[in-house]
């Protein structure tokens, strides 16, 4: 009787601890020790870094609201575009702030989770003459999930022979094109490489950047202005509110005596590009469906704080939806056109 009593106990014993087992993984499987957030270096990886220093904080408190205990937020800034879709692709990064185009190449191996809104601007036109006409542009009170590329004539010569040309109402030749210095982006930037080359495409008999007999890559927007207010470059691509970004820049750090309004003008507008992308990584073991449902609710509370907002805008965001890829489908358009050239 004894025996049989010692032998249940010890079986009582047994399940009671691989309850307790059980349980000891539920809650760890909610137990983040680490979760590697990375940017897209569009902006000074310095600037990026610091401004988004609170993210790390705010995303540990929005993820316990849903049960998650987030132990470390890492931050980090990908040397290109493309190194962060390998990170993301490979799983040393869990969740990646990317352009479209960026997570459409990278797709296999992550998966969009959310899309960016953004301030829409006062001028949304494909008249680069508006843009001129207008100038500053300013915040619209109307939020937007797109943006437009611009290309920017600067204060050289060569820049201001062909801003007086599109002001004139003149089209601008392939030559006018091709004579100038050219700063772009690397090759799955939207708005500093793709964009651009598809405005070429449609309007120069399908000339591309690669075509330019003068384009140099820039390692930021930044050093971009830069060369434009130094006058090494003529022209440049980027975002459409870029100038608003740099407009301080212009003249105490480029050195400029009159405002980037009086000495820069708009001589082409893309179409319209689809936000940036909140992307996670298929790979990483930490992207389960509850997870990246934490994660969506995290980041769009985000702007409900004076320091999230603070936090969003280094990429010009004011909040975030929930996206699907077939929320893409015209980017990928775009990328085939492009996949096109390399043939």
């Amino acid at each position: 009787m004894k025996k049989s009593f010692l032998v249940l106990l010890i079986l009582l014993l047994s399940v009671a601890g691989l309850f307790a087992q059980g349980a000891k993984e539920a809650t760890d499987s909610k137990t983040i020790d680490t979760l590697r957030v990375y940017y897209v270096p569009s902006r000074e990886p310095a600037e990026i870094i610091t401004v988004t220093e609170p993210l790390k904080k705010l995303l540990i408190e929005e993820l316990a609201k849903s049960g998650y205990t987030v132990k470390k937020v890492d931050i980090t800034v990908g040397t290109t575009y493309e190194a962060v879709g390998v990170a993301l692709s490979a799983g040393t990064a869990d969740v990646g702030l990317i352009p479209a185009n960026t997570y459409l190449l990278y797709e296999d191996g992550c998966q969009v989770i959310l899309t960016a809104t953004r301030d829409g601007l006062s001028v949304d036109s494909s008249n680069p003459v508006d843009w001129n006409s207008h100038e500053p542009i300013t915040a619209a009170k109307t939020q937007a999930i797109g943006y437009r590329a611009l290309l920017i004539a600067g204060p050289s010569a060569k820049g201001k022979e062909l801003s007086a040309k599109v002001n004139a109402g003149q089209k601008l030749t392939w030559d006018d094109l091709n004579s100038a210095n050219w700063s772009v982006m690397s090759s799955t930037s939207p708005a500093g490489y793709v964009y651009p080359t598809l405005w070429l495409m449609d309007n120069y008999n399908g000339k591309t950047i690669g075509d330019l007999a003068h384009a140099v890559q820039s390692d930021s927007y930044g050093s971009a202005f830069a060369r434009l207010a130094a006058g090494q470059v003529d022209v440049l691509v980027t975002y459409a509110d870029a100038r608003r970004d740099q407009e301080s820049k212009w003249m105490d750090t480029y050195g400029r005596k009159a405002s980037i309004w009086d000495e820069t003008d708009v001589i082409g507008v893309t179409p319209m590009i689809y936000n940036d992308t909140v992307s996670v990584s298929k790979t990483s073991e930490k992207m389960t469906n509850e997870f990246i449902a934490a994660l969506q609710t995290a980041f769009m509370n985000l702007n409900q704080t004076e320091e999230g907002r603070k936090v969003i805008a280094v990429y010009s965001h004011t909040g975030y939806q929930k996206a699907v890829s077939s929320d893409y489908d015209n980017e990928r358009k775009a990328q085939a056109i492009l996949k096109g050239l390399s043939k």
